[in-house]
């Protein structure tokens, strides 16, 4: 079983599992990159995939830069890795094993997903493009900055945290805009360069 033949069957299962959500694939955090970021309406989970075909060489520092950039983190892991995978990973971190079967893939959750308490606001607002920090300036009437970087203009919103902007209200923000997100601007934008 493979990372690719799994991922069409596994967004149907979150989708059925977790409700509304999007799911967003191949992000790069750090030095790492995640297999899937699951959008959800008040938190974002980042999904590491390790097929029976995949080893456990890189995950210590995967784990690192997951609990980074996420609000929780998800395991999901083939048959082969279901009975070790708890030894790879931090007791917050949510477990799903995959099994495939004559009929397609069967999905269980070994362990649900609990709050990553080592997550940093700031690195999973890099997630965010510039014109999607600029709707989240809109709503607190914020100056626009139009010349200023993504790293500035991520530096004044948190400055307004928790005072002026809830943590809770920024979480869901971030996840309005990362549902809203239309990659066909980005496609624009690249054909322009």
């Amino acid at each position: 079983m493979h990372d690719a033949n799994m991922r069409e069957p596994l967004f149907d299962f979150l989708d059925a599992h977790y409700g509304m959500n999007r799911i967003l694939e191949e992000k790069t955090m750090g030095k790492s990159r995640a297999d899937v970021v699951m959008v959800l309406p008040d938190k974002v989970v980042g999904i590491e995939i390790k097929s029976d075909a995949d080893t456990y060489a890189r995950l210590s520092r995967q784990v690192k830069d997951y609990d980074r950039y996420f609000d929780a983190n998800i395991a999901v892991v083939g048959s082969h890795h279901g009975l070790h995978i708890e030894e790879h990973v931090p007791d917050y971190w949510g477990i799903i094993t995959v099994e495939e079967t004559e009929k397609g893939f069967d999905f269980y959750v070994l362990r649900e997903f609990l709050p990553n308490q080592k997550n940093v606001l700031k690195k999973k607002m890099e997630l965010l493009w510039r014109p999607e920090l600029a709707a989240i300036q809109k709503q607190h009437d914020m100056p626009k900055y139009r010349e200023k970087s993504r790293a500035f203009v991520t530096g004044k919103i948190l400055a307004l945290v928790p005072e002026r902007i809830p943590v809770d209200v920024l979480n869901r923000e971030i996840s309005d805009q990362l549902f809203e997100r239309d990659y066909t601007l980005a496609d624009r934008e690249r054909s322009r360069l």
